[in-house]
């Protein structure tokens, strides 16, 4: 896929890194994901994405030339998305460590609440991604977590927090927010900021917030 493929597939309407609006997802995307989220990446067929696309299997090709193609397509919007809104969340807290740390948990809180179907697929098929693919979702993986990991660093150099393990707190904060998809649903007992707010107690005192 070119780079502008993700882009176009992941537009979202959002006003602010706190809001994830409705992600409009091509229609070969979005057949890809409920059929992943279902069945499984090994368990689904070309022709069943297809189906549930309106689309014949040539007309798929068409656009995506492998399954493998739909999930690099789903994987890279959801890392590249997660990614802008992070970004844009350190950015606001400009200089202060203790306000950049809970901006990020935040956002990453909101992200597994609001886009928790892409996030189980990314992290539940990476066995299934080929080198390629696979390698680049790491890479974007891995510098999510060190926006993590360089906050609590720097939170403790500056006295923000108290961990005597930050990287290991840095982990522990992310592994957090990631299993929220596991379990929060729209109609569940707790709203998004209550979610918000019961985590980010759990990751301040994670961290030794002061």
């Amino acid at each position: 896929m070119l780079a502008t493929d993700h882009e176009e597939a992941g537009n979202t309407v959002s006003e602010s890194w706190r809001s994830f609006g409705e992600q409009r997802l091509s229609a070969p995307l979005a057949a890809a994901l409920a059929c992943f989220v279902e069945q499984g990446y090994h368990g689904t067929t070309i022709r069943r994405i297809a189906e549930r696309a309106g689309l014949s299997v040539p007309g798929l090709y068409h656009h995506y030339p492998s399954k493998q193609a739909l999930l690099e397509g789903l994987v890279m919007t959801v890392m590249h998305e997660l990614l802008d809104h992070t970004r844009r969340a350190a950015a606001e807290a400009g200089d202060d460590p203790g306000r950049r740390f809970d901006n990020i948990v935040e956002c990453l809180l909101r992200f597994h609440m609001h886009r928790r179907d892409q996030a189980f697929v990314a992290s539940t098929e990476i066995r299934g991604m080929d080198p390629g693919v696979r390698g680049a979702y790491i890479a974007l993986r891995d510098e999510q977590q060190r926006m993590v990991d360089d906050t609590v660093r720097e939170g403790v150099d500056r006295g923000a927090f108290a961990t005597p393990y930050p990287r290991d707190a840095g982990r522990a904060v992310t592994t957090m927010c990631v299993a929220v998809s596991s379990w929060y649903r729209p109609d569940g007992e707790l709203s998004p900021d209550e979610v918000v707010e019961h985590y980010l107690a759990l990751c301040r005192a994670t961290v030794g917030a002061r």
